[in-house]
């Protein structure tokens, strides 16, 4: 998952931690070896290499249904939450400290676009050669539903899920107290901005956490527009709670796109949330009451 990883929780034995361990860290392998792109053998990759020659591939249901998860994305943030940007990586080089010019960020967004490919179960059909989909703003999130699932049907009853972050509550402690998860300042290295107490439901954060550049005093990070091809200038970091992190996680992600919409936005979702913009301001419902903390 490109992250550090862990899952920690409560078992009546051994033998029964160690299944239910087994089945979660299995399937977390299973999901990253089919949708990695950093693997030229996984799913995702055969996909891409369809795509590079504007071709077809049919998907299985499971592939189906992160599709059909993203096209609903898609709609419902006004065609800020695509998949298909990821390709925008190859001009945003984070590492190299040097900014695209205009003309090469303009040359990549002519294959960037949910609406250019075409998404008829079980056929996912690519009309501009060169395109690609990433399935980064999802897949890990859909790891942690799953993997926590897992060990629920294993008979584990109290636990976390955190895969690089993003977090899922299996139970809260046998004792019925909460798990106590911090939320990171994206300026502030080791920093906390809020603390929650979380008995159940899942927590997801995007932001310009690490991956940036900084020229005369103006910070890019890696979350990019899939309209304008450049970095969001409004906020630095949103998280969200939700019943499930494929949903908190989608919802905070449209919570950075939306730039200054996005406080909004986000009240008008009604998830208990929290943002931090590029001044420092802090704004969401977690911050509303002491209350907030304990809701779920």
């Amino acid at each position: 998952m490109g992250s550090p990883c862990a899952i920690q929780f409560y078992a009546g034995s051994p033998k029964k931690a160690k299944r239910a361990a087994r089945a979660a860290i299995n399937d977390v392998n299973r999901l990253e070896s089919i949708y990695s792109r950093y693997r030229d053998d996984s799913f995702l990759s055969e996909i891409n290499r369809v795509a590079a020659v504007s071709g077809q591939i049919s998907v299985d249901e499971e592939t189906a249904g992160l599709l059909d998860y993203a096209a609903t994305c898609y709609q419902q943030s006004d065609g800020l939450f695509d998949i298909t940007s990821g390709i925008l990586r190859q001009v945003w080089n984070f590492k190299s400290g040097d900014l695209p010019t205009e003309a090469a960020i303009q040359q990549i967004m002519e294959r960037v676009g949910w609406h250019k490919l075409t998404w008829l179960r079980p056929m996912l059909a690519f009309t501009v050669a060169g395109m690609e989909i990433d399935f980064g703003g999802v897949v890990k999130e859909y790891a942690v539903d799953r993997a926590a699932a897992l060990c629920w049907e294993n008979g584990i009853k109290h636990g976390i899920v955190n895969l690089g972050g993003d977090i899922k509550i299996i139970g809260p402690h046998p004792d019925g107290s909460p798990w106590r998860v911090s939320i990171s300042h994206p300026r502030k290295p080791g920093a906390v901005l809020r603390t929650l107490l979380l008995h159940n439901g899942a927590l997801a954060s995007s932001g310009d956490y690490e991956r940036c550049i900084t020229l005369n005093g103006t910070r890019y990070g890696h979350v990019l527009n899939p309209k304008t091809g450049w970095p969001v200038s409004n906020m630095a970091a949103v998280s969200v709670v939700g019943d499930f992190c494929v949903v908190a996680g989608s919802a905070s992600t449209i919570g950075m796109l939306k730039e200054q919409q996005g406080p909004d936005w986000l009240k008008e979702l009604g998830l208990p949330h929290l943002w931090v913009d590029v001044d420092g301001q802090l704004g969401g419902s977690l911050l509303e009451t002491d209350e907030a903390n304990e809701q779920r």
